[in-house]
């Protein structure tokens, strides 16, 4: 018998969802469920740490391929 951890979300209706690592095979198997006394705290997203521009771009830009590229392409 080997431990596997994972992560479970417990639904209002108390269902289970989850996914199984690929180390689990497929089939019905035997599981313990150990609930720790707080809840892991959230994982932020890396992109909650960037920057947010609410002002409009003017004509000055242009994201046209062509102009971003030289013209090797690259």
């Amino acid at each position: 018998m080997k431990e596997i951890r994972t992560r479970i979300q417990v639904g209002p209706d108390h269902t289970i969802t989850g996914i199984a690592p690929r180390a689990v095979p497929l089939g019905e198997h035997v599981a313990t469920i150990t609930v720790s006394a707080s809840p892991p705290p959230e994982k932020r997203s890396r992109d909650a740490d960037l920057r947010v521009y609410d002002t409009p771009w003017g004509g000055s830009i242009s994201l046209r391929r062509e102009n971003m590229y030289g013209d090797d392409g690259r």
